[in-house]
């Protein structure tokens, strides 16, 4: 996955973060519901962060 890729879907996970809370699970009263989207997130971040800085090198 090239870097511009990565960092396109590090945005499009943050949009989908303000978006979904309140338009797809605002009426769920559950809270695990929260949680697994939450947490689903967070390691999509993760991931994409490693994809999107993977060639990065110290250069002495």
């Amino acid at each position: 996955m090239s870097r511009r890729t990565a960092l396109a879907a590090i945005g499009v996970v943050i949009l989908g973060c303000y978006g979904v809370p309140y338009l797809l699970i605002g009426q769920i009263a559950a809270w695990y519901g929260s949680f697994l989207f939450w947490s689903l997130a967070g390691v999509a971040v993760i991931v994409l962060n490693v994809a999107a800085t993977r060639g990065w090198e110290d250069e002495e």
